[in-house]
């Protein structure tokens, strides 16, 4: 079932946390931005939204960096209900999409939790004081990946922010498989 996340509640100050990356190292989420911000995306391996762009979202980090915008995924799937999106398939997932960030590991939850993560994708587009400043998706491409000519909402928006400190005020939230989390017990 889709899940659509809320909508920017700009300024919101960012949590940081420290978590293992797939590389083996820990890996602080501030730790990650450029001088002009950071983008945190909570991603899983295996939601059918998040395989239709993920070329797109290694695309789109890596042309962030000439922007001084940082890049962080984030993977807090329950991979005990989900083993194709356990610590050992992040690696699989990131060496084969040839990840240019940290691919990080949210067992406990916890930072999705901080952060009001809702779906796969979910983007938080950080200004240089880590404020939100941008809650939308990637571009339109859904379940299957879009025409090529497609507007880069993220890429956009976070250049916005590298040069204005500010986000666009219009946003059209992301839409993904939900988080999927531990049972509550």
């Amino acid at each position: 079932m889709a899940a659509i996340p809320p909508v920017c509640d700009f300024g919101w100050p960012a949590v940081d946390a420290t978590l293992p990356g797939v590389d083996g190292k820990q890996h602080s989420i501030f730790g990650q931005a450029g001088p002009n911000g950071l983008v945190v995306a909570f991603i899983c391996n295996h939601c059918p939204y998040v395989r239709a762009v993920i070329s797109r979202i290694v695309r789109d980090a890596e042309d962030l960096k000439a922007e001084g915008i940082g890049f962080v995924a984030i993977n807090s799937n329950d991979a005990a209900a989900y083993p194709e999106d356990s610590f050992e398939n992040m690696k699989l997932f990131a060496a084969a999409h040839r990840f240019g960030f940290p691919y990080l590991y949210d067992e406990d939850q916890s930072v999705a939790r901080a952060y009001g993560a809702a779906c796969t994708p979910d983007f938080f587009g950080l200004d240089k004081d880590m404020k939100l400043q941008y809650r939308g998706r990637l571009d339109a491409s859904r379940k299957e990946t879009g025409s090529p000519d497609l507007r880069r909402d993220l890429f956009e928006a976070m250049k916005q922010v590298a040069r204005t400190g500010e986000g666009p005020r219009d946003q059209i939230a992301s839409i993904g498989c939900s988080i999927k989390w531990k049972d509550a017990a």
